[in-house]
């Protein structure tokens, strides 16, 4: 139960021998692989893997796996990240008036659904500031105004370092980061967005689905970028309406799936199942 694995995740350019070399470089310096998964992209050429493998009797300190992996990554032209199986990642949720993914994620954590810290919450909103804390997590309320917005992240930005965070989940926060935020934390900003993109985007989405009679909803989790909804998707969902649902109905409906979306997208990121590739991700079930 104390054994750690290293996780590999890379891409590069199509081309004979890839998968043998990287097994193979495991089995050279006594490893055992226990999960393999790849995806060759028939359009662009691109070969993506996810290989984990087990470190007991791997012959390569830990410290320095990097360092070797890097003659092979250079040879085959590999954008690579490495991270271990033992490590914790620290998340920071941010927060606006709807809790419900918040309540959500900190449920999950506490009944280990995945493994990673929440040590901080930021909110915009002074009211839900005793809910968070109530709940044993460090919380800061930072109001946003057009004019305070940019001098605000700033603060955001440092309470990130302070807190020595991995990633950021914006769970319903309701403000536009800016291209300074996001470019602090490229493919590290998980938001939920509460409709199927790109259908119904922008105010009052479960009126316009209500307005529409339309048979399905859905919500979908990606990364942040700086073009407002339009980053790499992680997770997407949809639930069935019908014309007896009311827009309560509705809404309760697309809150659940929220819940859920967010939930996937956070654990797959902690577990690093995610590579990204311009606008799209390939991920690692």
């Amino acid at each position: 139960m104390n054994s750690v694995n290293a996780i590999l995740l890379l891409s590069c350019p199509d081309q004979k021998g890839l998968v043998a070399t990287v097994s193979n470089f495991v089995f050279q310096h006594n490893g055992n692989i226990i999960h393999a998964d790849q995806h060759t992209s028939q359009t662009t050429g691109l070969f993506f893997m996810r290989l984990e493998w087990n470190l007991d009797h791997f012959d390569i300190p830990r410290e320095e796996i990097g360092e070797v992996i890097k003659p092979l990554a250079e040879q085959f032209g590999m954008t690579w990240h490495l991270q271990f199986s033992d490590y914790v990642p620290r998340i920071a949720l941010f927060v606006s008036r709807h809790v419900h993914c918040f309540h959500d994620l900190i449920l999950r954590k506490r009944m280990g659904e995945f493994k990673a810290d929440i040590p901080l919450v930021i909110s915009n909103h002074p009211e839900l500031i005793p809910l968070i804390e109530h709940l044993g997590v460090h919380s800061e309320y930072i109001p946003i105004t057009p004019e305070t917005k940019l001098a605000q992240e700033d603060k955001e930005l440092a309470l990130l370092k302070e807190y020595r965070i991995d990633f950021v989940v914006l769970a319903r926060y309701m403000q536009i980061l800016s291209g300074k935020f996001v470019s602090a934390y490229p493919h590290r900003i998980i938001n939920i967005h509460h409709s199927f993109l790109p259908a119904f985007a922008g105010s009052k989405p479960y009126q316009q689905a209500y307005d529409r009679g339309v048979k399905i909803i859905g919500a979908t989790s990606h990364y942040v970028t700086e073009i407002l909804d339009d980053g790499p998707i992680i997770a997407q969902d949809v639930t069935k309406i019908s014309h007896r649902d009311s827009v309560e109905d509705i809404m309760l409906k697309g809150k659940d799936l929220e819940r859920i979306v967010l939930a996937r997208a956070v654990r797959l990121h902690a577990e690093n199942r995610i590579l990204v590739h311009g606008s799209k991700t390939v991920i690692f079930e």
